[in-house]
């Protein structure tokens, strides 16, 4: 595996890989690898000749420095991994090379961006997401792209984004890899505190309520997310939000039907944690 600091240096390795007629996967992350990041990783090498992965922790999807100076870094580490599962080229650009002096474009999914942790983290947040991703995939140019489940509001956008631009990328999008707690695996969980990982496990049990009503024929959303946040309130942690909306357009639907995305969001501690789950529910 090479490590590549400069928009010439990587496209110069995809040249010289599609040359030798391989397909190119690309793994967005921000580092701080967990198994999650590596099932990832797993699938592009599964599903493609030449295997790059990008790291890059996007200043422009925080709207708190808080947040961005406490995020988990650890190049060397991530570096040692992402080799141990035969990625060929890691990708890991500074901030000036993304957003050179005088930077003035954004990229935004109207709608798509608003609800859910646009409602909380302001829709700049994905307006960041979307800005770096079309940026990562016109310097990579990959073939296809791994995204996971858990960021299930990015991986929407993603796709719309790719539609709507007539991008020739295919997004993969994996499922979410899960402690053996069922807590959702996040390079945030290193963060939480011993009490505060215990707390955690409210994210999961909000979402098994929801999904046990549902499975017992409530069709109501706004009744099974207030279960759901009760559910979480008794473990401990108020949630941030808790919503019942289609996996495709994230719009609310009264009644439920169809394939639902079934998000949560709660600060547990200092740390914000998202989760969810996708239910099929048949027609009434």
């Amino acid at each position: 595996m090479i490590v590549v600091r400069t928009i010439a240096d990587v496209r110069r390795a995809v040249r010289e890989a599609r040359a030798r007629g391989a397909t190119v996967g690309l793994v967005p992350t921000m580092g701080a690898f967990h198994a999650g990041h590596l099932s990832l990783m797993r699938a592009a090498r599964m599903q493609t000749g030449f295997v790059i992965v990008s790291l890059f922790v996007n200043p422009a999807q925080f709207n708190d420095p808080t947040d961005l100076a406490a995020y988990p870094r650890d190049e060397a580490r991530d570096a040692a991994m992402a080799a141990a599962e035969g990625v060929d080229v890691l990708f890991a650009p500074t901030a000036d090379a993304i957003y050179p002096a005088g930077f003035a474009t954004a990229v935004m999914v109207a709608l798509l961006n608003e609800p859910l942790c646009g409602a909380f983290r302001g829709p700049e947040h994905f307006q960041g997401v979307a800005t770096v991703v079309t940026k990562l995939f016109n310097i990579v140019t990959p073939d296809v792209a791994f995204f996971g489940q858990k960021d299930a509001q990015q991986a929407v956008i993603v796709r719309r984004l790719v539609r709507d631009l007539d991008l020739p990328v295919r997004v993969e999008v994996c499922p979410t890899v899960r402690e053996s707690d069922g807590l959702a695996m996040s390079s945030r969980n290193v963060r939480l505190g011993t009490q505060e990982r215990v707390r955690a496990l409210a994210l999961q049990y909000g979402l098994q309520v929801a999904t046990a009503a549902i499975e017992n024929g409530a069709r109501d959303g706004t009744r099974i997310a207030e279960l759901a946040r009760t559910a979480m309130h008794d473990r401990g942690v108020e949630a941030e939000y808790v919503e019942l909306v289609s996996a495709e357009h994230l719009r609310p639907m009264t009644p439920l039907a169809g394939e639902i995305l079934v998000a949560v969001a709660a600060h547990v501690g200092s740390v914000r944690l998202i989760d969810n789950v996708v239910i099929r529910v048949p027609p009434t």
